[in-house]
């Protein structure tokens, strides 16, 4: 086998597995909210960046988020409408206004957080023998390794 094959075969190889891991994870995480029953994944990220980065337009959440303008204010507007989320002007720029997670809404992205976590809990406890535990351990390692 010449280099340029075995580059090749290395390249998709490394192709392959990344389609499975993007695949088996976005299954695995769906399932799971679905499973737990808590807000979906644009509501609970757009929570998250709240949580983490404090008050944030709409613009700049879409940016964040990597989505458009538009889709965020959806989302935002569900998530005022449930008192997950506040709004406040910007004293930067009056024309738009900051985002900020309320307490009721530090509330629900904790419990989806807890709920997701047990149901994960539930799942290695029925499904994965001590081996399959040791083995996952060692997967997170390398998962860890590729962020």
């Amino acid at each position: 086998m010449t280099s340029e094959e075995a580059n090749s075969e290395k390249d998709t190889d490394a192709l392959a597995l990344a389609e499975k891991l993007r695949v088996t994870l976005g299954r695995f995480v769906r399932g799971l909210k679905t499973q737990a029953n808590t807000p979906t994944t644009s509501q609970s990220e757009t929570l998250s960046l709240l949580d983490r980065a404090g008050s944030l337009s709409v613009a700049e959440l879409a940016g964040r988020r990597n989505v458009r303008h538009q889709s965020m204010r959806l989302v935002t507007a569900q998530l005022e409408s449930d008192g997950w989320i506040s709004k406040t002007p910007n004293p930067a720029d009056g024309r738009s206004q900051l985002l900020s997670i309320t307490e009721k809404g530090k509330e629900v992205l904790s419990r989806a957080r807890e709920a997701r976590t047990s149901q994960i809990a539930n799942l290695i406890e029925e499904r994965l023998s001590g081996k399959d535990r040791r083995t996952l351990e060692a997967a997170i390692r390398v998962i860890e390794r590729l962020c």
